[in-house]
């Protein structure tokens, strides 16, 4: 995927992505809609990500329907879906972790973000 986004950059396309956990709903749709217009290429990715999960949630139980997930994509003209395996994203051993730990605390004199429905 990063090759690809790399290429696509180079050749002075702008990329949208909408990233999901994947059993899209409406509100997924209404994000890959608003996003189709906003670049040349609108890309969502699908992945469950076990590291969201605490240690008595039920990862095993969360929704997953990737097929109908694709026709939906297709239908709304989605270009690329981005649908990694869990061990691609993490492999045995890894052991890389990404911790941000000043924006969330509005420490950085912004103000907290609001979600409009408009």
């Amino acid at each position: 995927m990063q090759q690809n986004a790399l290429s696509l950059k180079r050749k002075g396309k702008t990329i949208s992505c909408v990233p999901t956990m994947g059993f899209l709903h409406e509100g997924h749709l209404s994000l890959i809609r608003a996003a189709r217009p906003a670049a040349d290429i609108l890309v969502v990715t699908i992945f469950v990500n076990p590291t969201q999960f605490g240690p008595s949630e039920d990862l095993s139980s969360y929704p997953r329907d990737l097929e109908r997930d694709l026709a939906l994509c297709e239908k709304e003209g989605v270009d690329i879906v981005f649908s990694p395996a869990t061990e691609d994203i993490y492999p045995e051993g890894y052991s890389t972790y990404i911790e941000e730990t000043d924006l969330s605390r509005g420490s950085a004199g912004l103000p907290a973000p609001v979600i409009s429905g408009e």
